[in-house]
């Protein structure tokens, strides 16, 4: 137990030095299961420890959710409070550092309809549109990280011998993830960030105009648009404040041209969204458009994702990760976007980056639009890569390069 905290206070000063690189006199804003209070309090003493001048928590009760969506009134489901808006709002036009932390119980919403589930969504996409832009946007350093819960570690670890185990084993995959074992963590992801930039160069220097995806289940052209930039882990927040988005992340990533995708893709891992499993899906686009959508389990959910609003019917973000990657040689299906993503070749429904196309972080949304970038309430990454997946670059000339064969860099 001594082991495990004197971990956790690693992995709290992690998130606040490297994560969200916390300044002198700014403020944080944590948005948390009151299940992982323990982790909160570290980061809180490490973030006044580097200089924060008030650290906030937005607490969430996945029981208390669950109970509100069993027993609430329909129309509940159709707002977002103002308050709630304006509290994010506020937080950001101050300067604040968010951490949202990701430990979700995959089947916490089973049984719920669907249309509950999607109303809520999208009230709260609406609520949150300015939060999600300044995000988006990099206007503020953010970071999302994820901490082990019993409900989530069961079913990652549904073997173990107890859940006290199940846990245990939840928390050593997420420390070996985020590089926590590493001699020096710090040095260790600025050596992973800089080498995550070389493939993000490369793509850059190439100025792909399209590229072709070719697997099981999946042949799919994903134009890009002209201004396109490839990004890779790092980022820097408008103040100038380097920071780290996600961690784990093992991705470069850009933005597709919106109307610029065609032909259809299969997902290759399950996707855990709004306290639901989707899997065994299939998406179909024309002219960047989703127009058909299948799927084995959790297709009504789905259908209400694609149907959230129009620009929840288009892809917003185009992201490389080899099949050799860390998080997927540990052969660990975690059940949580944030880490499955970086086991895989993925995609985003929904909103798209401002900052992934060429001074795109100053250009209001009519600009984004007109640069090919899509808009939505939602962004929610699925998984398509596999052993079995060839992606070509095209370039404007017609010219074809090989980026991924078999699965992994081509280069």
């Amino acid at each position: 137990m001594a082991d495990r905290a004197k971990q956790l206070d690693q992995y709290a000063e992690l998130i606040v030095r490297v994560g969200v690189n916390v300044q002198q006199g700014q403020e944080v804003f944590v948005i948390a299961s009151i299940e992982i209070a323990d982790l909160v309090r570290r980061v809180a003493a490490q973030a006044y420890a580097a200089g924060a001048s008030n650290v906030h928590v937005d607490w969430s009760d996945e029981a208390l959710t669950r109970l509100k969506y069993e027993k609430a009134a329909d129309d509940v489901f159709s707002r977002f409070p103002e308050w709630e808006t304006a509290k994010r709002n506020d937080f950001v036009a101050r300067g604040a550092a968010f951490v949202s932390f990701s430990s979700p119980n995959p089947d916490l919403l089973k049984g719920i309809a669907p249309a509950r589930i999607g109303n809520y969504q999208k009230a709260a996409g609406q609520g949150l549109a300015q939060f999600r832009r300044a995000i988006q946007s990099d206007k503020v350093s953010w970071t999302v990280v994820a901490a082990a819960t019993k409900d989530w570690a069961v079913k990652v670890f549904p073997d173990s011998a107890s859940d006290e185990e199940a846990v245990d084993k939840l928390w050593s995959a997420i420390f070996g993830a985020v590089r926590l074992d590493a001699a020096d963590p710090v040095q260790a992801w600025a050596e992973h960030d800089a080498n995550l930039h070389k493939k993000s160069d490369w793509l850059n220097e190439n100025r792909f105009a399209k590229l072709h995806y070719r697997a099981p289940g999946t042949d799919l052209t994903i134009e890009l648009p002209e201004t396109h930039i490839w990004v890779a882990a790092s980022s820097v927040s408008e103040a100038g404040v380097p920071f780290m988005a996600n961690m784990p992340t093992e991705e470069v990533f850009t933005v597709p041209l919106k109307t610029g995708v065609s032909g259809y893709v299969s997902s290759t891992k399950p996707l855990s969204h709004g306290g639901n499993l989707i899997d065994g899906f299939k998406l179909t686009f024309e002219n960047g458009r989703i127009v058909g959508v299948e799927a084995k389990q959790g297709e009504e959910n789905l259908r209400q994702l694609v149907e959230t609003d129009d620009g929840a019917h288009y892809l917003g973000e185009v992201a490389l990760v080899p099949h050799e990657s860390p998080i997927s040689q540990s052969n660990v299906l975690f059940l949580n976007t944030l880490f499955d993503e970086n086991a895989s070749n993925h995609l985003a429904i929904g909103s798209g980056y401002a900052f992934n196309v060429e001074g795109g972080k100053k250009m209001t949304p009519e600009e984004l639009a007109a640069a090919g970038v899509n808009s939505s309430v939602v962004h929610v990454d699925f998984m398509i890569g596999s052993a079995g997946m060839d992606i070509d670059g095209v370039r404007a000339d017609g010219t074809v390069v090989p980026v991924f064969r078999k699965g992994n860099w081509a280069f």
